[in-house]
């Protein structure tokens, strides 16, 4: 792959999970089954980084926490803070528009059971480090969940033992603020690990650090 792309739809460097959206194609037809694209402006500020497609959401619908109960939480919150033009993301043809934002995945592949391998977090990392490279000096990249905070200090050359993951810890690298969140799913929400007070919390953050 080319050192600076940060997407490639006809990806396939992780056999496991190739294989995997092949078999998704003949059970879901009518589904994406194919590497996710980010979504948003190429230009943005904000940078938002989740896991991996969701099954029945962003795999099926082809765009980031679209469909799933992950991104009802998410679109909400970046309705309410200014980031998007609607509060609930349908599909990829619903009209909503992103706001000086783009929702990127650490893996592009839906994984089995929701959970990608090390070495699939590390192949993908090489277009999450070209993203990453996009952004404007000050820019803010907020990471859901501690495989998204990885990903993200690994493609800004960071060491892990120097960026600890945790809820609403805010990190500076590389000339960019990160901001952590526990991810949007429906096991945290329903458990109240993550509620919604605590993730307007870390938006309203990142708003605060674009404006000052």
């Amino acid at each position: 792959m080319s050192q600076n792309k940060i997407f490639d739809i006809d990806c396939r460097q992780c056999p496991r999970l190739a294989g995997f959206l092949d078999e998704l194609v003949q059970q879901y037809p009518d589904y994406h089954n194919r590497p996710v694209e980010p979504f948003g402006s190429k230009q943005a500020q904000l940078l938002v980084v989740g896991l991996a497609p969701g099954m029945h959401g962003a795999n099926a619908t082809g765009r980031p926490f679209t469909g799933d109960h992950a991104g009802i939480l998410l679109y909400e919150t970046l309705y309410k803070y200014g980031f998007a033009t609607k509060a609930e993301s349908r599909s990829r043809s619903d009209g909503l528009k992103l706001k000086n934002c783009r929702i990127t995945n650490a893996v592009k592949c839906l994984p089995p059971q929701n959970k990608p391998i090390g070495s699939e977090v590390s192949k993908c990392n090489a277009f999450l480090a070209s993203e990453l490279k996009t952004l404007k000096k000050g820019s803010v990249i907020v990471a859901l969940g501690g495989v998204a905070h990885n990903a993200v200090v690994r493609a800004l050359g960071g060491k892990l033992s120097d960026y600890k993951f945790g809820h609403e810890h805010e990190h500076e690298i590389e000339s960019l603020k990160l901001i952590d969140s526990y991810h949007c799913s429906r096991y945290n929400t329903q458990t109240k690990r993550l509620t919604e007070k605590m993730f307007h919390n870390v938006f309203r953050k990142a708003k605060r650090l674009l404006t000052r």
